[in-house]
C-alpha cells in the first residue's frame, strides 16, 4: 500500500513516494532551554514517519539541525552570563536526553549552524552572482520580487506573511531592504555576538540561510521531505525554499510536511508565554512510554490542548498494552494501514487498545510505533 501524506505546498493529502533512500530534513532546535511537549510533538511525528519507512524497507537519512547561532540563543546567554556555545551544549545535550527517552529513533546527523559558516559564504556567494540578492547597509538580502513564486508554498497573502515575519523574527521595517518582505541573508554582529569576516563584512548568518546550507551540505539539492513545525512554514521555510532553489536552479523539496501547535491555557505553548509542559518534568513522573503514548493519541497536523487526563489516560494505557504480551499479526498491519493513511496513529492507538481490552497480543503493533516492552 503507498503511503498517503498531507503535503503543505499542494494543501492536500498525497501519495509519498520516496525512493529506496529517503531524505529527509527537519527544523531543530535553538538550544537555549529544556524540552517542551511542542518541541517533543514535533519530533516524535518525524520519528513516526521514519519507523514506518524503515518498515516498508526504506533507508532514511534524516537531518535535523541545531540553531546555535539565533537571537534567542544570545539573549538567554546574556541573561545568565555564559557564553552561547557552552549554553548550547548544554541544552542540546537535556535535549538528546529526552528524544533518547523518548524512544525516537537516532538521526543521520544534527549538525549546528556554526559548523556551517563556509558553507553559507559559498551559498550567499551562489545567490548573489545568480542576480536574487543585494548588498545594503552592511547587510546582504534576498530581493523576494526575483522570485514569481514566493508565497506558493504557504499559500499565503502578501498581508499573511508581513504579519507573520514581523511576528516571527523578521524586521518588515528595516529602511534597508528594498521590500518588507525580503529577508536577511549576513548582516552584522553585536558587539558581544559571534563574528565572522566575509567579502560583505564581518558579521552573522540570517536564520533561513542557515537550515538552506546545512540541508544543501548534508543532503544535496533536493530532498525527499522537509519538516517542522507549523509556525515554520513562513517565514522560515517560505524563505528556505526561495533561496536554495535561486542558488541551485533545482526543486529543494519535493514533500513539505508540518506539525500542528500544542496549545495550554488556550494558548500556543511557547517560551515567550511560558506556558510549558516540560519533558523532562514529565519524565520525572511518569514513564516515558507513557509519555510518548499521550503525544501520538493526537493526529501530527490536528492542534491540540494539554489537559490534566492526558498523563493519567496513557498511564493507563501503557498497563493496558504491557499485560498483553504476544504477538497479533492482523493488527500489526491493520496499524500499518493507519500509519499509511497520513500518520493516523489515533487510530492506531484505538486499535491497539481495542485488542488490548479483548485479551489479544499487542506487542508487534505496539513496538512499530515506538512502545517498546522492554
Amino acid at each position: 500500500m503507498t503511503m498517503q501524506l498531507f503535503d503543505t505546498a499542494r494543501r492536500e493529502i498525497v501519495p509519498f513516494e520516496p525512493g529506496e533512500n529517503v531524505l529527509m530534513y527537519t527544523c531543530g532546535i535553538t538550544p537555549y532551554d529544556a524540552t517542551h511537549l511542542g518541541h517533543a510533538a514535533t519530533f516524535i511525528a518525524y520519528d513516526m514517519l521514519q519507523r514506518r519507512l524503515i518498515d516498508m524497507g526504506h533507508t532514511v537519512r534524516c537531518v535535523r539541525n541545531v540553531t546555535d547561532v539565533d537571537d534567542p540563543l544570545f539573549a538567554k546567554a546574556r541573561e545568565l552570563g555564559v557564553h552561547y556555545l557552552d549554553l548550547a551544549a548544554s541544552e542540546e545535550a537535556r535535549f538528546e536526553r529526552d528524544m533518547e527517552a523518548l524512544n525516537a529513533l537516532p538521526v543521520a546527523s544534527s549538525p549546528r549552524a556554526s559548523s556551517a559558516i563556509p558553507d553559507i559564504r559559498g551559498f550567499i556567494g551562489m545567490v548573489l552572482d545568480r542576480g536574487f540578492a543585494y548588498e545594503a547597509g552592511g547587510s546582504v538580502y534576498f530581493d523576494v520580487s526575483k522570485v514569481d513564486s514566493f508565497g506558493s508554498m504557504s499559500g499565503y497573502s502578501e498581508e499573511q506573511m508581513l504579519a507573520y515575519a514581523k511576528d516571527r523574527g523578521g524586521n518588515i521595517n528595516d529602511p534597508n531592504k528594498k521590500s518588507p518582505l525580503d529577508f536577511v541573508l549576513w548582516h552584522p554582529s553585536a558587539s558581544d555576538e559571534p563574528a565572522w569576516d566575509t567579502m560583505w563584512g564581518t558579521g552573522r548568518p540570517g536564520w533561513h540561510i542557515e537550515c538552506s546550507a546545512l540541508a544543501l551540505r548534508e543532503l544535496g539539492t533536493t530532498i525527499d521531505l522537509h519538516g517542522g513545525g507549523a509556525d515554520l512554514i513562513f517565514p522560515h521555510h517560505e524563505c528556505e525554499k526561495a533561496q536554495s532553489e535561486a542558488a541551485t536552479g533545482e526543486q529543494f523539496v519535493k514533500h513539505w510536511m508540518h506539525t500542528a501547535l500544542i496549545s495550554m491555557d488556550g494558548q500556543k505553548m511557547s517560551k515567550s508565554l511560558g506556558n510549558l509542559v516540560f519533558v523532562d518534568a514529565l519524565r520525572a513522573e511518569y514513564d516515558p512510554r507513557s509519555i510518548r503514548l499521550a503525544i501520538i493519541e493526537h493526529n501530527y497536523r490536528v492542534e491540540w490542548e494539554w489537559d490534566d487526563e492526558l498523563m493519567p489516560r496513557n498511564k493507563a494505557r501503557l498497563e493496558s498494552w504491557l499485560a498483553n504480551d504476544a504477538s497479533n499479526l492482523g493488527l500489526l498491519d491493520a496499524v500499518r494501514d493507519c500509519l499509511d493513511d497520513d500518520l493516523d496513529t489515533p487510530g492506531a492507538l484505538a486499535a491497539i487498545d481495542a485488542a488490548a481490552a479483548a485479551g489479544q497480543g499487542v506487542r508487534e503493533a505496539a513496538e512499530l510505533l515506538g512502545v517498546n516492552f522492554e
